[in-house]
């Protein structure tokens, strides 16, 4: 009997029984069934893999519980309004979020692409550009998602084959090793990647892309540089002018235009790198349950009370269907809803910033004096919103709060039906505002804050923001533009990471890897601007509480015990990590 080729993606650590019997009459004979050995036979076998790893990019920003919710829930803008207390996050369990299971997931796809890098030989190609692009990107896969691991967890174990027995001894690999093999892995894919493809699928694009990231992660600023021109001379351009779905609706903007799902893949949108398709009208197994961005981001204003402490709001109707039925799992601050818009030397605030991204059309604001009691059952019906009513003032943390309404509205699962969860869409994945950005970041670390601040003019001014000068490029700058422009889309937590190793390895501002998990520039800034941390109160039975180590999520302990005849470290600061052995520093 064949050995099993696709084990179970808990880090592929389960035993997997491998049986065989001597007597050939109780060998089953499937007539027809799909099995690696007749499916990987041509590049139609292969490209099949392809669509499930593409596919696998959606569990980024799809479905009730999603990782960039926890990059977002785990940063400086927001916090996890159920888990506000970090030290209740363990290596056995991640309430509501996804700080373990962002690890399985990872591994589930590394290995559907080291499946076809292990097979892409075992047959014989009439031409290597069709044997060459298969392989790019499938690297592309691995390595985007071993880019999110070691940003995430730090080092973590190299898996770089196809496992086809049972594997109980793995180790450990520094994360800068890690980093190293994935660069080559993607120097050698931009060489045959397409420079266009159908959506969803991987471009040179979107390796430069991902190239210049990791770049930065291993400090490599002029490569990084130079992959991120490399992009932004390619087939792009930031989009300047209205487009698409809503074009004509004379009270919406170019950002809004930017972030209607039905524009992300649409031929005119030249910014998309790569974007998720997700469509309501696609059948079932090819699309997700919905992008929940309405659930995920915004407040359960439908629970306000009245003056009598009845339903003041009603989950049905206009404000129903606009709204969604919140529940703030990212509960923003007020840094990302205020303080992030002002520009003291041009007296601008949130209120009357010319800045697209914060405009009133974009944004609702919950001003109290304009939202109104919409209930006709209850006796403050059409009066407008008072706090004095709440049950505590505290309520207003999950009741009312600031949401950029132009990223998270997603209304439809299918025409006519509103989803008051945020339904399917497109989503981006990599857009040319980010690499403009990534570029001025290199450009910051080696100094040339002109060239700096000119890649992140490109960005300001398409949103008709105020430029700025060379004297204001700082790392807070760069990630405070990030906020502004790629809310939702971008990792949070993982670029903050990646960011803290680069000031550590440098020894700058105090930082450094050996006091990696006491003092790091994620943990700093979180504690600056995300007023939460700075308050003591309690929601839900918990008090906002995050700590240095809280920087690397921790190792699921099922994948650790699993794991009986080697050591995987377990990060510093959660239980387990005593037993750490130092890291593996190359790859067999």
């Amino acid at each position: 009997m064949k050995l099993i080729s696709k084990i179970p993606p808990i880090l592929l650590l389960i035993v997997i029984f491998v049986s065989s019997c001597s007597k050939a009459w109780l060998e089953p004979e499937p007539l027809d069934f799909f099995t690696p050995e007749n499916v990987y036979v041509d590049r139609v076998g292969f490209e099949s893999l392809l669509v499930t790893m593409r596919k696998n990019l959606k569990t980024e920003n799809t479905g009730a519980r999603y990782h960039m919710v926890t990059e977002f829930a785990a940063s400086d803008l927001g916090v996890p309004d159920i888990q506000l207390d970090f030290h209740k996050v363990t290596p056995n369990t991640d309430q509501y979020y996804t700080f373990l299971s962002l690890f399985i997931t990872a591994y589930s796809s590394i290995k559907d692409a080291n499946v076809l890098i292990s097979r892409i030989d075992d047959i014989e190609w009439e031409n290597d550009q069709d044997r060459n692009f298969l392989l790019a990107e499938a690297y592309w896969h691995r390595a985007y998602w071993y880019y999110r691991l070691v940003n995430s967890y730090g080092d973590v174990p190299f898996i770089g084959s196809e496992l086809t027995a049972p594997k109980l001894d793995f180790s450990t690999h520094s994360r800068w090793t890690i980093l190293n093999k994935i660069q080559s892995d993607l120097e050698f894919a931009v060489q045959y990647l397409p420079a266009s493809a159908v959506p969803g699928a991987i471009t040179k694009g979107a390796g430069d892309h991902l190239l210049t990231k990791v770049y930065l992660a291993n400090m490599e600023y002029d490569k990084a540089i130079a992959s991120a021109t490399a992009v932004i001379n390619g087939p792009y351009q930031l989009m300047t002018e209205r487009f698409g779905v809503d074009a004509g609706n004379s009270y919406r903007d170019l950002m809004w235009d930017l972030h209607r799902p039905e524009n992300f893949n649409a031929p005119e949108n030249k910014e998309t790198i790569l974007a998720i398709v997700d469509r309501y009208e696609a059948p079932t197994a090819a699309k997700s349950v919905g992008l929940y961005t309405m659930r995920m981001y915004n407040p359960g204003w439908f629970n306000i009370k009245d003056s009598r402490g009845g339903a003041g709001m009603v989950a049905s109707g206009p404000m129903y269907d606009t709204l969604g039925r919140g529940n703030a799992q990212v509960r923003l601050n007020p840094f990302f809803q205020y303080d992030l818009w002002t520009n003291k030397a041009l007296n601008q605030t949130w209120d009357n910033t010319p800045d697209l991204r914060r405009s009133n059309s974009n944004w609702i604001d919950w001003k109290l004096d304009e939202v109104k009691y919409n209930n006709p059952s209850s006796v403050d019906f059409g009066k407008p919103i008072n706090i004095d009513y709440f049950a505590s003032k505290l309520d207003t943390f999950y009741y009312i709060y600031a949401i950029p309404y132009h990223i998270t509205f997603v209304p439809e699962d299918q025409p006519g039906k509103p989803s008051v969860y945020g339904g399917n869409g497109d989503w981006y994945v990599f857009r040319l505002a980010e690499t403009y950005l990534l570029r001025a970041e290199a450009q910051f670390w080696k100094g040339n804050l002109a060239e700096a601040a000119a890649d992140i003019n490109k960005v300001r001014q398409r949103a008709n923001a105020s430029p700025i000068t060379a004297a204001d490029v700082t790392i807070d700058y760069i990630f405070d533009e990030r906020a502004r422009e790629l809310f939702a889309e971008t990792p949070r937590h993982s670029e903050l990471v990646r960011v803290s190793y680069i000031m550590a390895k440098s020894n700058l501002n105090g930082y450094t890897l050996n006091n990696f998990s006491e003092k790091n520039y994620f943990y700093d800034r979180v504690m600056a601007k995300n007023l939460f941390y700075q308050q003591d109160f309690e929601f839900l039975g918990n008090k906002p509480s995050i700590a240095p180590f809280h920087v690397l999520f921790p190792i699921p302990s099922s994948v650790i015990l699993a794991n009986t005849l080697g050591v995987i470290n377990q990060n510093i600061g959660y239980d387990g990590s005593e037993d750490n052995q130092p890291p593996l520093e190359t790859i067999e």
